[in-house]
């Protein structure tokens, strides 16, 4: 009884009086992440529809994912997308965060809020939007439009991610190196660069994840030999459920999972450094 005596915050309140806050957000963990873990176990049904719990274990639906041409170059277009919007992704949201961090601009606030609007502005919006736009240059159905769509949603990421480890950086260590010297760019590489390598990292990860995950605007402009997975996946729910779906969806579950900890493992080996 000791724990819920002990104060939970500097107010004083004990643990015992936060008892029914932690019942509230264990409760919503828990309808948050049931409906992921019951998808593990009927991706292992032997079952021709999505059956929980499985009569009967087996890894039919992993080798009719695995095994189907249309699911892996799905796959592939996903990984290939994810990639390539990692590689403009960060650099382009680690230049702008550095940019109208340093920049000492009274607009620079401004500026950071209108950058990162994706992430405000419904995704159906921006999604209906790029539709539209995408039409008229002729980038729908392209590996180039869809890399370019997901950049707008990834890089907004990216700069919050950065900006905050620049807080936390002292940049008269680079005013020294530019006094010694050294250009901006140089100071940059050499001082600043290094000391946020970490969450330059966490940032291209979480990146790459965004694209992956993507789904709205992937259903408005991918298709064709160009589908992602996930337009596949929704295309399939929309004409025929098989386990197959369960099979993916929990491939997908573990790639986020390994990603996220990842992060996690980088953010407090930078805290230790």
């Amino acid at each position: 009884m000791g724990f819920w005596k002990k104060p939970a915050s500097e107010t004083q309140i004990t643990h015992a009086d936060r008892l029914w806050l932690y019942i509230v957000a264990l409760v919503i963990m828990l309808l948050l992440v049931i409906p992921s873990v019951i998808v593990v176990p009927m991706s292992f049904s032997d079952s021709q529809y999505l059956e929980f719990p499985p009569s009967n274990w087996s890894l039919r639906w992993y080798e009719e994912y695995f095994g189907s041409a249309k699911w892996m170059q799905s796959t592939i277009t996903s990984l290939h997308i994810g990639m390539l919007t990692m590689l403009l992704s960060t650099p382009l949201g680690t230049m702008a965060a550095y940019a109208l961090y340093v920049s000492g601009h009274p607009a620079s606030k401004a500026i950071f809020v209108f950058l990162i609007t994706p992430m405000i502005v419904p995704v159906i919006l921006i999604a209906i939007g790029t539709f539209y736009v995408f039409g008229r240059v002729g980038l729908n159905n392209s590996i180039g439009g869809l890399v370019l769509a997901h950049t707008s949603l990834a890089t907004p990421l990216v700069m919050i991610i950065i900006t905050a480890a620049l807080r936390t950086y002292d940049l008269n260590q680079e005013r020294v190196a530019r006094s010694l010297g050294a250009s901006r760019l140089k100071a940059f590489f050499l001082i600043t660069l290094p000391q946020i390598r970490f969450s330059i990292l966490t940032a291209a990860l979480l990146s790459f994840l965004t694209s992956f995950d993507e789904v709205i605007i992937s259903i408005f402009i991918s298709g064709g030999v160009n589908s992602t997975l996930t337009k596949q996946m929704f295309s399939a729910l929309r004409d025929f459920i098989d386990p197959t779906i369960a099979a993916i969806s929990t491939i997908m579950v573990f790639i986020s999972t390994a990603l996220l900890l990842t992060t996690q493992f980088i953010d407090i080996h930078q805290r230790e450094k």
